[in-house]
């Protein structure tokens, strides 16, 4: 059965698996992110990936990687905030040289887009936004059936839009944006707890800025679906997305963005590595996104 090896790199693990061109996972294996002593995650994911190529019948067709950003000529370095080691590191070329497989690569929220919009809750939308609300905070944008880019690939980083005065900081020392005010690594700075361990309140208050950078991409960009993923976001559940889409809808009264609906990605925590996937096939050449 031919394959993708599909590789998801986040800021808590690293997710290794082989799916099919159909989107299904045959197998899966993972890392945590943190375990890895400087300079060794490199080696780590190697490691993995091996092991994951063979199990294979035949030899994967391509590998597809996701990978928090930002990152730099359209994600061939990649500099993850929560990867403190990797800075301008060339992860495209060094796993293609070092697997012998052609290696196609882009940030790992635009994957998700990619796979929500493939097989999951976006799968018949032509405009949406999709959200990891995980250790950070990083989205991908759909417009008329396609993926936004940007000058150097990281097009929808809504983790870096303001929200609130005086509220959180991010790993780059920034206060007021949602990453460091929402995401899993922001709360913890902010209460010294960790995420799983917050109040009701405290959910609830991360859904309302969440709700706020959702709406304000919704005004501005004409679309009326956002698919947010990510373990905070699952983890925090009614509370989160009750407030998410409370705070919409008191931001959505234009006409375009009215009745803007925010929901669970369908595809759960299988989500990433499926997007990685779909970064590669639909390199070669798949449509992935439905088209208007």
């Amino acid at each position: 059965m031919e394959s993708i090896l599909a590789i998801d790199i986040g800021g808590t693990k690293v997710d290794v698996g082989l799916v099919t061109f159909g989107g299904h996972i045959i197998s899966r294996d993972r890392i945590l992110t943190l375990e890895a002593s400087e300079g060794s995650l490199y080696k780590r994911i190697l490691e993995i990936a091996h092991k994951e190529v063979a199990k294979a019948d035949t030899p994967p067709r391509a590998i597809g990687i996701g990978c928090g950003g930002p990152g730099k000529d359209a994600y061939n370095l990649v500099s993850p905030l929560n990867i403190a080691q990797w800075r301008d590191f060339p992860l495209r070329q060094n796993i293609e040289d070092d697997m012998g497989i052609q290696t196609f690569i882009d940030n790992d929220a635009k994957a998700l887009a990619l796979a929500e919009g493939w097989l999951g809750a976006a799968k018949n939308d032509t405009n949406f936004i999709a959200m990891v609300v995980s250790t950070g905070i990083g989205g991908g944008i759909v417009l008329n059936g396609n993926l936004l880019e940007g000058a150097e690939g990281n097009a929808g980083h809504i983790g870096h839009v303001f929200v609130q005065q005086d509220i959180g900081e991010d790993a780059l020392g920034v206060v007021g944006l949602l990453e460091g005010a929402a995401s899993g690594s922001g709360l913890a700075r902010r209460f010294g707890i960790e995420p799983y361990n917050v109040s009701q309140q405290v959910r609830q208050e991360t859904g309302v800025l969440v709700g706020r950078a959702i709406a304000s991409v919704a005004n501005l960009l004409d679309l009326q679906l956002a698919v947010v993923s990510g373990s905070v976001a699952f983890g925090f559940g009614n509370d989160f997305f009750n407030a998410a889409q409370k705070t919409i809808n008191e931001l959505t009264k234009i006409e375009h963005s009215r009745g803007t609906l925010v929901t669970p990605g369908a595809l759960g925590e299988e989500g990433p590595l499926i997007g990685a996937a779909a970064v590669a096939l639909r390199k070669m050449g798949k449509e992935i996104l439905t088209q208007p």
